[in-house]
């Protein structure tokens, strides 16, 4: 009898399949979707769960344009070598504007696609951590740009964060960004607000700041805003950040409509980034979508602490990106998703089979400074026991004449930072 390939045992798919919450109905028709499959896999499936419809949408565009890009290089270089030249396909189910949603999808994807050997996904850290749940069960390997601690902090063994946690964000890339405004004032900071969403990952990038961290960095928190998703109006919110007057503004929403209600409000109160410095988390500040909405003028010298973004050494790639694409610069959110693709591609290769245990035990084995880990900050791809991967910096990016330059870390940057003179 041959060896079948690309799916994982009966057994597995059923306990996963019930584990996921699904019904027998599905788990039925599961089986006989793997029952029919070819006994050698001629092509080997990814999914990514991605927002793609509502205000998250066009993040899940980029992820898309990025694995998209991958999987056609993986495949044109004559695809997975250990499994006969097998070709990726992507799988992509929508996570829609809800966390209830992106757990239907990742549930849609276990009842639909026994085959899958793994994912990618779902953007905004408070949709990964309703997905992750499912797949956890399902025992799919899943890789994660998002930024939540609580992430990997739940002890499961199929989920690998490739980005620094939100928190790590926080504490390694403030202190570097008060070095640098004093450096360039002479002055440093010594007054923060914070304008922030109450989704997953900026409550996690703020918990250590909250929580003394701030103070040991010599700061005074003297506004502090939290608003929930979508904002209707962010006039009360700028109005205490204009009372207030803090040195710097954390500005942390995680959705390019409300980004542009804040710099748009900031701007209408005088508040513009000569006279008060801004600084985000989050890719969507460095979104082409933000600067079509308020113009290069509003967003010059913003900075933003990200957890992954294109770096010096990576020019072919960005040049083939726009040209494929017409998109004016490569994202976190598509250079990730093209990184993912490779590491998927480098586990099915150690694994030497399209089977998600195997693929998930060379996830965890793998440690590599080439293939994937080209387009990774760090320059290398190894996860730790708790699925985040291992010396993952942080990286700040700043427009700088209408893109978003790299300025942080130095060694990979496109440009020096620059820091208002108040």
């Amino acid at each position: 009898m041959a060896k079948r390939h690309g799916r994982p045992s009966l057994v597995h798919l059923c306990a996963g399949l019930l584990a996921a919450g699904l019904g027998a109905g599905a788990v039925v028709g599961a089986l006989v979707a793997a029952g029919t499959a070819g006994a050698q896999a001629k092509e080997v499936k990814v999914a990514m769960i991605a927002p793609m419809s509502g205000p998250w949408a066009r993040q899940g565009k980029l992820m898309q344009l990025g694995a998209d890009m991958a999987i056609d290089d993986i495949n044109a270089q004559g695809g997975i070598k250990a499994l006969a030249g097998a070709k990726l396909r992507l799988v992509v189910l929508d996570a829609g504007d809800s966390a209830e949603k992106a757990k239907n999808a990742a549930q849609r994807l276990v009842a639909q696609e026994p085959d899958v050997v793994g994912g990618t996904g779902a953007w905004l850290s408070s949709f990964t951590l309703a997905v992750t749940e499912v797949t956890e069960r399902a025992r799919i390997p899943w890789l994660t740009l998002s930024y939540s601690d609580l992430i990997t902090e739940r002890g499961f063994e199929y989920v690998f964060q490739t980005s620094p946690t939100a928190g790590t964000q926080a504490k390694n890339a403030l202190p570097a960004l008060l070095d640098l405004a004093e450096k360039a004032t002479g002055k440093r900071p010594t007054t923060v607000g914070i304008i922030s969403d109450n989704t997953a990952s900026p409550i996690s990038f703020m918990k250590p700041m909250r929580e003394g961290g701030l103070e040991k960095l010599g700061l005074k928190l003297v506004v502090d805003e939290i608003f929930t998703p979508p904002l209707s109006d962010a006039t009360p919110l700028v109005q205490k950040v204009r009372s207030a007057r803090p040195e710097v503004l954390l500005m942390l929403p995680t959705s390019v409509p409300d980004d542009s209600l804040v710099l748009q409000k900031l701007k209408e109160f005088g508040l513009t980034r000569d006279r008060l410095p801004v600084v985000g988390n989050g890719a969507h500040l460095g979104s082409p979508d933000l600067l079509n909405t308020v113009g290069k003028e509003l967003l010059e010298g913003m900075m933003t602490i990200v957890a992954n973004w294109p770096i010096k050494g990576q020019e072919e790639i960005m040049q083939r990106f726009k040209k494929r694409t017409n998109e004016p610069f490569m994202t976190q959110d598509s250079i990730c998703t093209y990184g993912d693709m490779w590491i998927f591609k480098e586990a099915l290769e150690k694994a030497g089979a399209a089977d998600r245990a195997k693929v998930s035990d060379a996830l965890r084995a793998m440690d590599t400074t080439t293939g994937p880990a080209r387009y990774f900050a760090g320059g290398r791809v190894k996860f730790e026991k708790n699925g985040r991967r291992a010396e993952a910096p942080v990286v700040v990016i700043q427009w700088q004449g209408g893109e978003p330059l790299t300025v942080y870390p130095l060694e990979g940057a496109f440009a020096p930072a620059r820091w208002s003179k108040r």
